[in-house]
């Protein structure tokens, strides 16, 4: 069995290496290496879900396979820590922000008077039960919010 044949079963097997690397993580007593492990694996299974959904056109993509072991390689090797990264710059922003969107909101289709509802009939439901005074203190939360967060990403 020659050194490529060695590489092949490493890297046909980089999940089983990254699965101890887990359980190491688990049993010491560092967080850190926790959420690097723990956000692997979600990115991992959104890989893999990805490649499931999209099969019949990634199999017309000769470089899809060299593309995924880089992109894996690099959110599980620590000299990279490409995981943490993800989860510090693009995860983690997303559900601290208090002025994301709520992607899981589904309007009724009536609300009471009989109108669609959307937002405009949303912002009236509110100040009908909490008050104009309520309302206008969420829109200020929500732009004080909003220019918080721009000063601390650096865009004015």
């Amino acid at each position: 069995m020659g050194a490529g044949s060695f590489l092949k079963v490493v890297l046909k097997n980089f999940d089983v290496l990254a699965g101890y690397a887990s359980v190491r993580a688990i049993e010491s007593k560092s967080p850190v290496d926790d959420q690097q492990w723990l956000t692997y694996w979600v990115l991992y299974s959104l890989i893999t879900l990805f490649e499931l959904t999209f099969a019949k056109v990634l199999e017309w993509i000769p470089i899809w396979p060299y593309a995924k072991l880089i992109l894996t390689s690099w959110l599980v090797i620590p000299y990279f820590s490409g995981a943490a990264y993800v989860y510090e710059h693009y995860v983690r922003p997303f559900f601290v922000n208090s002025q994301n969107v709520n992607i899981w909101y589904v309007p009724s289709k009536k609300d009471s008077s009989g109108k669609p509802e959307d937002v405009l009939t949303a912002a009236e439901k509110y100040i009908k039960e909490h008050g104009t005074e309520a309302f206008e203190n969420l829109l200020d939360r929500a732009g004080k919010s909003r220019k918080s967060s721009r000063h601390a990403n650096g865009s004015y």
